[in-house]
């Protein structure tokens, strides 16, 4: 199982977002630098983004980007959500796929299992939890340096 590049990087730009303490937020040049995203690319994770109601600009048009809430509730499955509709491991857990053995499947409750364990831990971690793990990384490597 693979996650899509778009929720990879919505992760990633949001917590570029996150950091930002700057009240006029952060502009969408600075993510794309700060994260190695090209900017063009960047734009469709920004829209993902703003459609799920994730981020806003701070203040019109010559503004920068911040959270429409708090980093606390804000979960990565919420960030998962704003480019993908939930998460599903395998096809035949979809509720659209119609499978004659489904009934009878001891395989579709394991699997069924681990997808609920994967939106459970996505559920549970919130972008401030993704904040404090960027900050005690970002000390270690000052203290390397």
């Amino acid at each position: 199982m693979k996650f899509s590049t778009r929720t990879r990087y919505g992760i990633r730009a949001i917590l570029e977002i996150a950091l930002n303490k700057d009240a006029n937020g952060i502009y969408q040049k600075e993510i794309s630098k700060n994260q190695d995203i090209s900017y063009k690319y960047l734009d469709q994770i920004i829209t993902g983004l703003k459609v799920a109601g994730l981020v806003t600009k701070a203040g019109g048009r010559r503004s920068g980007y911040v959270l429409t809430r708090s980093a606390e509730e804000i979960t990565v499955f919420d960030v998962h959500n704003a480019f993908e509709p939930g998460i599903c491991i395998i096809d035949c857990l979809a509720s659209n796929f119609s499978c004659e053995r489904e009934k009878f499947c001891s395989l579709r409750g394991f699997w069924g299992q681990l997808n609920n364990q994967i939106i459970d831990y996505f559920k549970s971690k919130t972008i401030q939890d993704l904040i404090e793990e960027q900050i005690k990384l970002d000390d270690l490597a000052q203290v390397e340096n």
